[in-house]
């Protein structure tokens, strides 16, 4: 029986445009990222260097850039909040008969730019009972400590977990350590049909 639903934020609830950011460097004449800026990308995203920092690192390698170039190309792979998805959660936060939780890979420069765009972002953060962020609590997806951590900390049994997720890798991650999953695939699914799509669990 499912009493917790963990959903991923990223193309389940906000859209993304995931190459957008690579397209828009490539505006700027950087064809692709290195393997030291992928891993740069990677320790930003769990909040183990800082904005500055990671600026920087970009401003380092391509001398041609400055901060605000990097940071509107950075952003672009945020796109349009749909209301009705915000109203989906809220609505189950209402009902309250299940336990809800937000697990995702951001950034500071993300959720920054999220806070400033979605004028209902703070109402749609109080819809969980829980809300975390990679960048803030130094774990990201798909490594399988960040799903013990929320496991630990929420005092939940995997099983009784129903994990909601864009990525593949971070859904066949937390099928490992039992909890159930949906992969969805933004293309042609939204969460709001998740009690239709996923109807067997429930």
């Amino acid at each position: 029986m499912i009493k917790t639903l963990i959903f991923d934020f990223g193309d389940v609830f906000i859209n993304l445009d995931k190459q957008a950011t690579l397209r828009e460097l490539q505006k700027l004449n950087i064809s692709q990222f290195t393997d030291e800026l992928i891993e740069k990308n990677k320790v930003y995203e769990m909040g183990l260097i800082s904005s500055e920092a990671f600026l920087t690192a970009y401003i380092d390698q391509f001398s041609h850039l400055n901060s605000d170039l990097i940071r509107n190309s950075w952003n672009a792979i945020l796109m349009d909040f749909p209301i009705y998805r915000f109203q989906f959660i809220k609505k189950l936060s209402e009902e309250k008969d299940y336990k809800l939780i937000l697990l995702s890979n951001t950034n500071e420069m993300h959720i920054n730019w999220i806070k400033q765009d979605v004028f209902f972002f703070e109402d749609f953060k109080n819809c969980f009972d829980s809300f975390y962020l990679s960048h803030e609590i130094k774990l990201r997806k798909p490594n399988a400590d960040i799903f013990q951590y929320v496991l630990e900390k929420e005092n939940l049994i995997a099983e009784e977990c129903l994990f909601i997720d864009d990525t593949l890798e971070n859904t066949e991650a937390a099928a490992k350590l039992g909890l159930k999953t949906w992969h969805l695939e933004p293309t042609r699914e939204d969460v709001i049909d998740l009690f239709t799509t996923k109807k067997e669990l429930f």
